[in-house]
């Protein structure tokens, strides 16, 4: 017997609420007809309370709008106790609810870090601890050194306490950094004055640095000590992500009492014992030749510097234990590098900070060598005001490109004499008045020291490296990480255009230029550019060759914010134009650092004097 037909009737193409209805219409039915003799088909409900779906996921119906999970603790009904994870942090390349813009956030202080410098005096500890934040705050991470010697210098009257951050002649390079441009501070902190905490002046000669020395040896600790609390105040309050505690903590003891401090202050803190070690004469002697011209010895007689400063040594070698065993026993982490990273060795490293650290270590090297960065010869795309593109370089971009070639192979020339003369005229002590400590590599063979060229991907890159890819005596690379940040959809648009059509992206630009990524499919910001040449900076800092650099804007800017120690805010603003060539010279105390801009007319450049790094005057730049 066929079935009766039904009540209502109803398309099954109809949209989703259309059924809904027609299903509600055939339910209120059966409620009218029950007792009747009409045989209804029973429509199946689905239960609310036992659907798992029905306490994550709304209705699908267009007005109702999803409703998103309620956050909460899914391990136990108490509040979470154990750290949070300290995974890779990384600006502009990672996010999170509680670091929106990929730093280490105030809540995970375990993945925060204390390094605590290790060593006998003159083994170049001050210089590891200045490049290290150098790296360190260009990755964009807030970090600060803590200097223990610039506290007792200041009570000794040596030091203002204004100029206790780290201003000495040894943490800047020449006469580059005190421009429009903000330079990030070694130290953010300066530390109190004399009269806030010890009238008396204290003694700076080796006596003082005597282990057998028991009113000295208590005021070092507590030197040692007050430092160490502005760090972590610095971390736990100051919203600093890595500090660095600069001194020679060269005992047992010493290192026990600071590794204690720190944990009865906030157990999760990470802590690094990084220790420097000497075995090389030539370089020993560069070290205690650049104390010379410190603060504790500047001015004074260098013969009877040197001998006091050998005092000072003799005492603190007296007690001194590296680092090993004891650590290893109870379970420090620590990096111990030989000669300046000719030998690294490393126990118990967690945490992405300080692996990514000792990778770093492991680049250092101190061999004499220039580094050349400028950007391309005019492209077509620069003549027409146009970003990004791949264009290739215009007539006068092709002059550029070879009279940057006749320069640069001039200056190698007038570099290599230069050294030699230095070698010819070095004396150890120094003579009163000579400030310039020598390289300890410096009696390596300078004949044979290569020049690399580097270039971007991108045709005007190239091609303004044409004419050293045809010398022998360069070796040119192409990199595609020296490719210039994608500008996304905008790629080919004058910044007029992009004001006109796209003008909220314009404005978004305009307020922070350092966040901002261009929209579209391979739209980056800095931060990116920043991410994508760590690997090259680290590559910079290994090759002991000449290196000249031809990039775009955007890369030039941030490895010069790198070199420059340039702060966060600066690196997406700094003056960055074309026909400037920028020379590079890194030495045990810093950099030194010329600026050339090319003379059209004269086919030649020209040194730019005193030259400051400055904020851009292109609006759109």
């Amino acid at each position: 017997m066929p079935l009766p037909a039904l009540p209502y009737t109803f398309d099954t193409s109809t949209n989703p609420s259309s059924l809904a209805k027609a299903l509600r219409a055939i339910n209120n039915n059966n409620n009218n007809n029950e007792g009747s003799n009409t045989a209804i088909i029973p429509v199946r409900q689905p239960s609310v309370d036992n659907s798992p779906y029905s306490k994550s996921i709304s209705s699908t119906a267009p007005t109702s709008p999803r409703i998103p999970p309620i956050r909460q603790n899914s391990g136990s009904a108490t509040p979470r106790v154990r750290p949070h994870a300290t995974t890779l942090s990384i600006p502009g390349m990672t996010r999170s609810l509680v670091s929106p813009d990929g730093r280490i956030a105030d809540r995970d202080v375990a993945a925060k870090l204390v390094i605590v410098m290790v060593g006998l005096p003159a083994r170049g500890k001050s210089y590891i601890t200045r490049k290290l934040r150098r790296y360190l705050s260009w990755q964009q991470h807030n970090t600060a050194i803590f200097n223990v010697g610039n506290r007792r210098r200041i009570k000794a009257n040596v030091l203002s306490p204004t100029k206790s951050s780290p201003g000495t002649p040894m943490d800047t390079p020449t006469d580059a950094r005190t421009g429009s441009l903000k330079r990030v501070q070694s130290n953010s902190h300066t530390v109190s004055s004399p009269s806030q905490e010890h009238s008396a002046l204290v003694d700076q000669s080796a006596k003082f640095f005597d282990p057998k020395n028991s009113e000295a040896y208590k005021l070092r600790e507590e030197m040692a000590i007050d430092t160490l609390d502005e760090l972590l105040n610095y971390l736990l309050c100051g919203g600093g992500s890595i500090g660095i505690l600069d001194a020679t903590n060269s005992t047992i003891e010493r290192r026990q009492h600071v590794f204690d401090h720190i944990k009865a202050r906030e157990p999760k803190l990470g802590i690094l014992f990084i220790e420097s070690v000497c075995k090389n004469p030539q370089l020993l002697e560069a070290n205690m030749r650049l104390k010379l011209s410190g603060p504790d010895y500047r001015d004074k007689d260098p013969v009877k510097s040197l001998a006091d400063f050998k005092e000072r040594v003799k005492a603190y070698e007296s007690a001194y234990v590296p680092l090993g065993d004891y650590e290893e026993d109870h379970g420090m982490q620590y990096i111990k590098m030989i000669d300046v990273g000719k030998k690294l060795t490393h126990f118990g490293l967690e945490g992405f900070l300080s692996t990514g650290i000792s990778t770093y270590l492991s680049s250092f090297n101190l061999s004499p060598r220039q580094i050349w960065i400028t950007r391309h010869g005019q492209s077509i795309d620069n003549k027409l005001g146009k970003i990004g593109g791949n264009s290739e370089l215009t007539d006068r971009g092709h002059v550029y490109s070879h009279v940057l070639y006749e320069f640069i192979t001039q200056k190698r020339k007038e570099w290599l004499i230069e050294q030699k003369d230095k070698i010819a005229q070095s004396s150890f002590p120094p003579h009163p008045g000579d400030q310039s400590p020598p390289y300890p590599e410096i009696n390596e063979e300078l004949d044979e020291k290569n020049t690399c060229v580097w270039t971007s991907m991108l045709t005007r890159s190239i091609e303004t490296a044409q004419h050293f890819e045809a010398d022998e005596d360069y070796d040119v690379k192409h990199w595609e990480m020296l490719n210039e940040l994608n500008a996304g959809k905008f790629e080919g648009m004058t910044y007029d255009e992009i004001a006109h059509d796209h003008t909220d992206e314009y404005n978004k630009r305009q307020m922070d230029k350092l966040h901002y990524v261009y929209p579209g499919v391979g739209g980056e910001g800095y931060l990116q550019v920043i991410s994508r040449l760590r690997d090259m900076v680290r590559e910079i800092e290994r090759i002991k060759d000449h290196l000249v650099i031809i990039g775009h804007r955007s890369v030039c800017r941030v490895l010069m914010a790198y070199f420059m120690d340039l702060t966060r805010d600066d690196i997406a603003d700094l003056d960055m134009p074309l026909g400037v060539v920028y020379a590079i010279e890194p030495k045990p105390y810093g950099i030194e650092f010329h600026a050339y801009k090319y003379n059209e007319p004269a086919g030649w450049f020209d040194e730019i004097p005193d030259y400051k790094p400055q904020k851009t005057v292109d609006r759109h730049a």
